[in-house]
């Protein structure tokens, strides 16, 4: 068995979708982010054991998509890449997976991460149209070519766009974060605060130079959603988005967006014969899902992914130098925090003696969240991840923990350690 750590990462900056990326696949995204990393990392030409990538909308063009990016990304044209896909925990499922081929010898150096564009959408037609088209090209004479081309009609190719909600219940991940918020008695004024501590700080971290690892891509070098100078007034001129009487709204929700992002992971040998230096080393991992459809809150999951973990480690939250909570909406977030306080929450639905009590603050989202930085679904993970990292760099023994609700009902949480 060999201990994995994550040497760095690169992305892209973070984009409203339908914007600046516009014409950009998610092809080209990731090779935005994974070349400039190939060349500070000397990997031109050479063999990675794997690379893991993923995309949320992803349509016919992303075909085999992790090993077309490594054919264009500099890496030995040897290098193979699988594709793989768990909604928002994508990216932070494809480091797991890296993490643990490194960790059983498989493997001893590879890449792991996620791109999303909803700028370039997948658009098919309905099934029967479909059936159609099929039965016009295996039509064997003029005859019956003819006869399919008069079976059809205009109703048969309206566009279909892919639409983000879940196909058991017809809601929207808002519509289902309304019903959390209003469930864990969350309110509009603390949604908002939440959004605009995120902005504040992801701005601040800018400014220190925390993210010199985004890329440049079209002219732009910052995350294009990211609002330093907001407020909690104009925050709270924004009308409700899900629901006329709702609490979530544009400000405190992350938007639809678009951009990559790719982390380095090697094992202690593979990186010590390159003269590597190491972040962090991956810890553990755990997912997690709920029966959203019988009524538990559709992205609570990482609730118990976490209480799993901790229980395995026999840690608190006291034991954790930094915490990064992806933020899809303001309120799941508090939601998270509030039944993690729960007495009754923790002993009756994650089995424990007692609340696993709150998180510090001052420790949780300390370079910015999704909220302020933007949400690309399967890149999340990897600036989850590459962030931790950074925070943990040269505090050995430093606990961090990622976690990340995710479509479907599900939750990952992964727990990194400072070297």
């Amino acid at each position: 068995m060999s201990d994995a750590y994550i040497i760095d990462g690169r992305r892209t900056p973070f984009v409203k979708s339908f914007t600046k990326f516009m014409g950009l696949r998610n092809h080209d995204l990731l090779v935005a982010a994974v070349k400039p990393l190939v060349e500070a990392y000397g990997l031109g030409g050479v063999e990675l054991g794997d690379v893991a990538l993923g995309a949320v909308i992803k349509n016919a063009n992303d075909f085999n998509l992790a090993r077309e990016v490594v054919l264009d990304s500099g890496l030995a044209k040897t290098t193979p890449g699988f594709d793989l896909q768990r909604a928002c925990g994508t990216g932070l499922e494809a480091i797991t997976q890296i993490a643990n081929k490194i960790t059983l010898g498989q493997i001893t150096c590879g890449l792991a991460g996620g791109s999303d564009t909803n700028s370039d959408p997948p658009v098919q037609f309905s099934r029967n149209s479909v059936k159609k088209l099929l039965a016009f090209r295996s039509a064997k004479t003029v005859t019956d070519r003819l006869r399919a081309v008069l079976a059809m009609t205009p109703a048969d190719f309206a566009p279909q766009i892919m639409s983000v909600k879940e196909s058991r219940t017809g809601k929207s991940m808002g519509d289902h974060c309304e019903i959390m918020a209003k469930e864990w008695g969350i309110t509009r004024e603390d949604q908002d605060r939440l959004a605009l501590r995120s902005h504040q700080l992801g701005a601040k971290a800018y400014d220190e130079g925390f993210y010199d690892w985004v890329v440049s891509l079209k002219d732009t070098k910052r995350d294009a959603i990211l609002r330093g100078d907001t407020n909690l007034a104009a925050l709270g001129k924004l009308a409700p988005a899900f629901e006329k009487s709702g609490t979530l709204t544009a400000g405190n929700s992350t938007p639809l967006t678009d951009g990559a992002g790719v982390t380095l992971l090697g094992s202690s040998e593979f990186a010590d014969s390159r003269g590597w230096k190491r972040l962090a080393k991956f810890k553990d991992a755990a997912v997690a899902a709920v029966d959203f459809v019988g009524g538990e809150g559709l992205l609570m999951a990482p609730t118990i992914a976490v209480a799993r973990l901790l229980e395995r480690h026999r840690l608190t939250f006291q034991d954790f130098g930094y915490f990064e909570i992806h933020e899809a909406f303001a309120a799941q977030v508090l939601c998270t925090l509030k039944a993690w306080q729960s007495e009754k929450y923790c002993r009756g639905r994650l089995g424990l003696q007692q609340a696993l009590g709150p998180i510090d603050d001052s420790k949780m989202n300390v370079k910015g969240g999704s909220l302020a930085l933007g949400h690309p679904f399967a890149a999340t993970g990897s600036r989850q991840a590459t962030t931790l990292a950074k925070l943990l760099a040269g505090k050995k023994g430093v606990l961090g923990l990622a976690t990340a609700c995710t479509a479907g009902g599900m939750g990952v949480a992964v727990i990194l350690e400072g070297c």
